[in-house]
Order: structure tokens, then sequence, then C-alpha cells
């Protein structure tokens, strides 16, 4: 006997028909299971209160021991990854490590510096007029320009015109002052002019820089006697500078006359700024 066609349609859409009852059947079920677990947890009464911590603590338990192999995986991955920063870290400290002793001065510098510093400080109580000490902190030389960048400013009552001693001897004034820094005129810049006095016969002279080492004296009388050895201070003159501070000794050389100073300017480090010079 053969199934017709109307007979398998009919079959199939029995079966969805029993399928769609199953659903909404179990849908209604749940809703009043879900209705009576409400109602039940509004009891208080100790056997349903057992039950309930009884189900608590089993979902809880439940859950640490279903989550256990994924917080297993997650350390395992913290575990390679603290390994692996722990890695870059030492190789990152190897490094800062090297860059450091790379940085460590030679003691003999050290040396020479606070050496420097304790002549400084000693010349500063020997003399008579308020100095400071500043660092040299840029030196611009050429064939024309000297000057100093020094690491204080008006910060410490640093004014222009002010003389710049190395030691006890004169190489400059203070021509340019901001806050944290100073600019000092070399007296061998090609814009320097310092009024001086030569020893022992008195001759007042311009001293005027050239751009290298021996600055020239200008403006000397015309039979003058000044000889090799003779000592340059300042003069004193237009009140600029406090007279008698000494610069250098004169030098004869193809006829003129030269002073060669007593300080190597491109061999200092420490300044002192005579505070008082201008008061």
């Amino acid at each position: 006997m053969q199934t017709s066609r109307e007979d398998v349609g009919i079959a199939i859409r029995s079966a969805f028909l029993r399928k769609g009852t199953q659903q909404r059947f179990s849908l209604f079920a749940l809703i009043v299971f879900s209705i009576i677990l409400i109602y039940f947890e509004t009891i208080e009464t100790k056997p349903l209160n057992y039950v309930r911590y009884f189900v608590k603590d089993s979902i809880y338990r439940g859950s640490v021991i279903v989550s256990s192999p994924a917080k297993g995986f997650n350390l395992v991955i913290r575990s390679i990854q603290d390994h692996l920063n722990v890695k870059d870290q030492n190789e990152k400290l190897k490094r800062e490590n090297a860059k450091l002793k790379e940085k460590i001065f030679d003691p003999g510098f050290l040396i020479l510096e606070n050496t420097q510093l304790r002549k400084l400080l000693d010349e500063q109580v020997t003399a008579s007029g308020k100095l400071i000490s500043a660092r040299v902190i840029l030196d611009k030389q050429s064939p024309y320009l000297n000057s100093f960048i020094l690491n204080s400013g008006s910060n410490r009552k640093i004014k222009n015109s002010m003389e710049v001693l190395d030691g006890i001897n004169f190489i400059g004034r203070i021509v340019d002052v901001n806050f944290f820094s100073s600019r000092v005129l070399l007296v061998t810049d090609l814009n320097s002019k310092i009024p001086v006095l030569i020893e022992p016969l008195g001759y007042h002279a311009i001293m005027s820089g050239r751009g290298e080492n021996e600055p020239i004296l200008e403006y000397l009388p015309e039979k003058n006697k000044v000889i090799a050895g003779n000592k340059v201070y300042t003069s004193g003159k237009e009140g600029i500078f406090d007279p008698g501070i000494p610069i250098g000794v004169v030098k004869i050389n193809e006829g003129k006359i030269l002073v060669s100073l007593y300080s190597d300017v491109s061999q200092i480090m420490f300044v002192n700024i005579n505070l008082g010079g201008n008061d």
C-alpha cells in the first residue's frame, strides 16, 4: 500500500503542531516554576533556609569548579607574561647600568674641579669687593668674537658692566644678563675697549681686543717709555671698573705694544663676578 503525498504532508504538519504545543507547555511550566521559587524565597523557615543555603552553596562551588580551568589558564598566561617582562626589565636595567657607567666622571676631574672651587672661595674671602662665583657653561670663540656664557644671572644680582675676574685677574665684563644666565665680553673680543694703567710710569691707555689672545694698547703718549714686562692694570677711569685690577704684562711684538694676559681665557672653568664694582 503506497502513501500518498497528502498523507505525508498531514504527518509533517501534525509533527510541527505537536512540537509547538510542547514548546508552549515548556514555557508555561518554566513561568510557573519561577513563580513558585520566588514565593518560596519569601518564606522564612529553617527547612527552606537550609535548602536555599545548600542550593546557593552548590551553585557557588560549582561556579568555582567550572571557572577553575579558565583561571588556571589565565594564571599560566600571566606567569609567562611576567617572565617575559622580567627578562625585558633585566635587559633594560643592563642598558641603564651601562649608560650610568659611561657617565661616571674620572676622579681626577672632580679633584681638579674641587681645587678650582677652593681657590675661588679663598679669593672671595681675601678680596675687598663682594665676589660671587659662576661656572662657564658655554665658550663662544671665533676669530673676532670671544665671550663666555655663565650659569648665573639676575637671580644672583648680576648686572651689566660688572667686572669679571679669573681669580684676581681682570678678564672681561658682563654685557648681557638673563634671569639664570649672563654673557661675558672678554678682553680679547674685537669689541672690547678697557681703560688701563701701565706701571711703573703710570701711562694711561686703552686696551683693545683683537680677537686674539693678546690685546693691543692704544692711545699711549707718542714718546712713551713702555717696555716689555711693564704691568697693566685697570685704571678705573669713567668709574666703570675698580682701579688697580691686574690684567697682564706688556709684550712688544714687531713694533706693536701688546698685553700678555695673566689668565689664559681658553682654560677658564669658573669666574668671579664683582657685585660691588658698580655700587
